[in-house]
């Protein structure tokens, strides 16, 4: 027997820590909420109750704040705080559910997805950070296939290794096309925004045998800019942005125009402006990705050297790993905006509707052409 003083402290943490813990207490919760009446006592259609139990189940063993437990199912993405997740399954009306994830110490992860799932499911992952993620989402896209998942979607915000779309030197892997094969081996569809795409022009060409659509976030971009700086001049750091920036630029009829760079390492580039006077001008420099950020550094403080009145940054997705934030307001930068593509402080534009859009137009693209493929002959 444990006979140390904090003996019965470690039981009490022990027993917390324990899924049946959640169980036992998310138990009471369900009965006080008529959870069993949802189906059968009223004759309710097929109505998939089990998402909220298992949200129930995962609040009480995240030890969740009852007085947040209590706004978020009365709110949902109506919170302030609304994750990307929330306001999809809101805007599509689909039930929302989590894969569970537990880490073992040697590194290894076991994961844990609804005991049944519909035909049709669309899994949510970004791939900033992508090897681990990686990982997972081929035991997720595969555990799927078990549990009843006949069409599987990957909505994919941010869509990692595309910048690798051919060997610049011998023997280097071609990640675009590799990845590609691996999720196309994976999922029926891929749904992502603004992938890096520069050689390759269509996500079909990527994805061999399965769908993938890239959306674009430069028209919200684009808007938001035109609402918060309403004479902007949009900048592209560089030229693979010009296809960014001219679809943002169209949205309100800004100006645009994007500079030269010449890259000599991951945090060394030089950048070229563009013929286009900027003194006096408020400058927006608009681009897909923000990685290190040295491109925007080195853009926002040549064109404030030439007499740019103030400079903005808007990116779709703010990876800005290590002092990225820091080094941009340094160079004078004064906001930074970005979508919840990648959830990071910066975001102030929501793609959630856009990707909510897309998720509901394929699900009923599937649906027809199952009925197509599946109509009967005529006599």
């Amino acid at each position: 027997a444990d006979r140390s003083p904090d003996a019965y402290t470690k039981v009490v943490d022990r027993l917390l820590a324990s899924p049946r813990y959640a169980e036992q207490q998310a138990m009471h919760w369900l009965d006080a909420v008529r959870y069993a009446d949802s189906c059968g006592y009223h004759g309710d259609n097929l109505f998939p109750a089990w998402p909220y139990r298992d949200y129930v189940l995962k609040a009480f063993r995240d030890n969740l704040p009852f007085d947040r437990f209590t706004r978020e199912q009365l709110a949902g993405d109506l919170l302030p705080n609304a994750t990307l997740d929330q306001r999809i399954a809101e805007a599509t009306g689909w039930p929302l559910a989590m894969v569970e994830r537990h880490y073992f110490p040697d590194g290894e992860t076991r994961l844990r997805l609804p005991s049944r799932l519909p035909d049709h499911v669309a899994l949510l992952r970004g791939l900033q950070r992508p090897n681990e993620k990686l990982t997972e989402l081929m035991l997720a896209a595969a555990g799927a296939r078990e549990l009843g998942a006949r069409r599987l979607t990957l909505v994919c915000p941010y869509l990692a290794y595309m910048r690798q779309d051919m060997a610049f030197t011998p023997g280097e892997v071609v990640s675009q096309r590799h990845l590609g094969r691996a999720l196309a081996h994976w999922f029926d569809a891929v749904i992502t925004v603004d992938p890096h795409l520069h050689r390759v022009f269509t996500m079909d060409e990527i994805l061999p045998g399965s769908r993938g659509l890239a959306l674009t976030a430069a028209p919200l971009l684009g808007a938001w800019v035109a609402q918060h700086v309403p004479d902007a001049l949009l900048l592209g750091p560089d030229e693979e942005s010009q296809q960014w920036v001219a679809v943002a630029a169209a949205v309100r009829g800004l100006d645009h125009a994007v500079c030269r760079k010449q890259r000599h390492g991951d945090h060394a580039v030089e950048v070229a402006l563009p013929d286009v006077d900027v003194c006096g001008r408020s400058v927006v420099l608009l681009d897909d990705v923000a990685s290190t950020g040295r491109t925007l550094v080195e853009a926002a403080r040549r064109v404030l050297a030439q007499g740019a009145l103030r400079v903005d940054v808007a990116v779709t997705h703010a990876l800005f790993v290590g002092d990225a934030v820091e080094q941009l307001h340094r160079a004078g930068v004064r906001h930074i905006w970005s979508t919840d593509s990648v959830p990071h402080p910066s975001n102030s534009v929501s793609i959630a509707q856009m990707l909510a859009n897309a998720l509901s137009t394929a699900a009923a693209d599937a649906r027809s052409a199952s009925a197509i493929e599946h109509r009967p002959p005529r006599p």
